[in-house]
C-alpha cells in the first residue's frame, strides 16, 4: 500500500513537469479555427467594453471586443462562457489564452495578429521604404502601399488628418519613430505623462507603414485622444479646427516631450524642421507729427531699427488681397500669384508693416540658415470683428527644384551648399472658411508618385492638378543631389 502510494506520487510529479514543459514550449488549442481575423480592430483604446478599465484588457479575437481579466468571475471570462468564445489575447503582454480553461496558447500561426497589434521594423527594412514601391493586401484582398494609407475621420479630424499623414512622409522623422529604441530611455520628470504623446505617434507610424494589415486604413483614434488630453482640450476630433495650429503645437509638443532643448540638434523635430532667421525691426512715428518732429524721433534709440535672432519651424506667406469686383462677364476673378512673389517677403529687402492696438512697426526678414525639411504656411484666413474670410488667390509653384537660394543674401547663400527644394506634401483646403474640408497630396517616393489623401479616401493625381488647387500648407525637401 505504502509502495502503491509513493508510485502514484512520483507519476503526479512526472506529469506536472511534462504540462509544464509542454506549456511553455507547445501548447495546441481546438478553438484556434473560430478566430476571425476580419473583426479584429486594436486602433482603438486599449479599455475593458464593461468596467471602462485599462488594466489587464484581453481582446476577444472571435468577435473583436474588449475585456477585462481572465480569471474567474472576470468580464473575459464571463464572455467566454455566455458566449462561447475561447481564444483571447493580451493586449499589454500580447500572450494568447484560452478560456474558460485559462492556459496560454503558443502557436506560430497567431504571429500575424500580434505583428498587427505592435508592428516592428528592423533598420534594414526601414532603410527600404523610400525605394519601394510593393503593394501590400488586406484580409478583405484590397490592395494598399505602406505609407500611403486612408486615415479614418471620427467626426471632424480632418484637419488633424492631413498634418499626421504629411508628416508620415517626412523620411527622417518617419525612420525616428518607426524604431521604438530611438526613444525608448527619453525620462520624463515623475507625473508628467507628456511622453504618452511621443509613443502614440510612435504607434501611428508603424501602423500606417505596416505592410502585414488587415485593413488598407488606419484609425488614429489613440492618437488624437492623447492629442485632446495633452492640448487641454484645445484640439478635438469632434470639431473643425486649423491645420496651422495643430501642426505648431503638434511639433513643439513632440520636441518637449523628447526633451528637447532650444538648440537645433536637440530633438529630430528641431533636427529635420528648424531654421532660422534674422528679425529687423523699426518704429514707425506717428503721422499726426510733422516733418521735424518725426525726423528727432527717428534719431532716438526707440526709433532706431533693431535686429533679433529668430528661429522656425515653418514660414508663414501672406498672399495679396484678392480683387473686391467682378469682372465684365460678371464672375468672380480668381486672381493668381507666383510662390516667388511671395517669398520676397523673406529676401532682407521687402519691408511688411505690423499694426498692434497702439503702435506701428516695419519689420525685414532675412533667412539665415535652411532647414533639411521646410514648411511654408499660404495664409488664407484672416479673422475680422465680425466674421472669418477666406482668401482664394491660387499660388502657382513648381513641385520639383524650387530655389530659395534667390532670396538669401550673398553670405547666407554662399554658406549653403544646396538652396533647392522638392514638393512633398501639399495640404489644401476646400470650401467656405467654417465648413470647408481638408485634404492632402503626398509624393510617394519610393515610385516619384503623387496620390491624393482625403481621410478614407486614397487616389492618384497628376502633378500637374496639384498646382491648381488652393494650397495651404506644404512641406520642400532639400535637394542633396548636387
Amino acid at each position: 500500500m505504502i509502495r502503491l502510494a509513493k508510485t502514484r506520487t512520483q507519476y503526479n510529479c512526472v506529469v506536472s513537469v511534462v504540462d509544464k514543459w509542454t506549456k511553455k514550449v507547445h501548447r495546441l488549442c481546438p478553438y484556434l479555427d473560430t478566430i476571425n481575423r476580419q473583426v479584429l480592430d486594436f486602433d482603438f483604446e486599449k479599455l475593458c467594453s464593461v468596467s471602462l478599465s485599462r488594466i489587464n484588457v484581453y481582446a476577444c479575437l472571435v468577435c473583436g471586443k474588449y475585456f477585462q481579466g481572465r480569471g474567474t468571475n472576470t468580464h473575459a471570462y464571463t464572455h467566454s462562457v455566455a458566449e462561447s468564445h475561447h481564444v483571447f489575447l493580451n493586449l499589454q503582454t500580447l500572450k494568447f489564452y484560452c478560456l474558460p480553461d485559462n492556459y496560454e496558447i503558443v502557436d506560430s500561426s497567431l504571429d500575424d495578429i500580434k505583428y498587427v497589434l505592435n508592428p516592428t521594423f528592423a533598420p534594414k527594412h526601414v532603410g527600404q521604404l523610400d525605394t519601394c514601391d510593393k503593394r501590400s493586401r488586406a484580409i478583405d484582398g484590397t490592395l494598399y502601399l505602406p505609407g500611403i494609407v486612408g486615415l479614418n475621420n471620427i467626426k471632424a479630424n480632418d484637419y488633424c488628418n492631413v498634418i499626421l499623414q504629411a508628416l508620415s512622409n517626412v523620411t527622417p522623422l518617419r525612420d525616428y519613430f518607426l524604431d521604438e529604441r530611438n526613444y525608448a530611455k527619453v525620462k520624463r520628470p515623475p507625473g508628467d505623462s507628456v511622453f504618452l504623446l511621443v509613443q502614440r505617434f510612435g504607434e501611428l507610424m508603424r501602423k500606417l507603414w505596416n505592410p502585414r494589415n488587415f485593413k488598407a486604413h488606419v484609425s488614429p483614434h489613440e492618437m488624437l485622444q492623447a492629442v485632446v488630453l495633452w492640448s487641454g482640450k484645445k484640439f478635438q476630433f469632434t470639431e473643425q479646427g486649423d491645420p496651422i495650429d495643430f501642426l505648431s503645437w503638434f511639433l513643439n509638443s513632440l520636441h518637449r516631450a523628447l526633451n528637447g532643448k532650444k538648440s537645433r540638434h536637440s530633438s529630430i523635430v528641431y533636427k529635420t524642421f528648424m531654421g532660422s532667421m534674422r528679425v529687423k525691426t523699426r518704429k514707425i512715428p506717428p503721422v499726426e507729427l510733422d516733418e521735424k518732429q518725426r525726423y528727432s524721433l527717428l534719431c532716438t534709440d526707440e526709433y532706431a531699427e533693431h535686429v533679433s535672432e529668430s528661429p522656425f519651424l515653418y514660414l508663414t506667406c501672406d498672399l495679396p488681397p484678392p480683387p473686391l469686383f467682378k469682372d465684365e462677364v460678371m464672375e468672380n476673378i480668381i486672381p493668381q500669384v507666383s510662390l516667388y512673389s511671395l517669398l520676397t517677403k523673406f529676401n532682407n529687402e521687402s519691408e511688411k508693416e505690423y499694426k498692434t492696438y497702439k503702435e506701428n512697426f516695419m519689420k525685414r526678414f532675412e533667412i539665415t540658415q535652411l532647414p533639411p525639411y521646410l514648411i511654408l504656411y499660404i495664409k488664407r484666413f484672416t479673422k475680422n470683428t465680425f466674421f472669418v474670410e477666406k482668401n482664394p488667390t491660387i499660388v502657382n509653384f513648381p513641385v520639383k527644384n524650387v530655389d530659395f537660394g534667390d532670396i538669401l543674401t550673398p553670405e547666407v547663400k554662399a554658406a549653403h551648399k544646396n538652396t533647392s527644394y522638392d514638393l512633398i506634401a501639399n495640404i489644401v483646403h476646400d470650401g467656405e472658411p467654417n465648413k470647408g474640408t481638408y485634404r492632402v497630396h503626398v509624393l510617394k517616393q519610393g515610385n516619384s508618385k503623387w496620390y491624393e489623401m482625403q481621410d478614407l479616401h486614397v487616389s492618384d493625381i497628376l502633378p500637374q492638378m496639384i498646382t491648381l488647387t488652393e494650397a495651404y500648407i506644404q512641406i520642400y525637401k532639400l535637394r542633396t543631389d548636387r
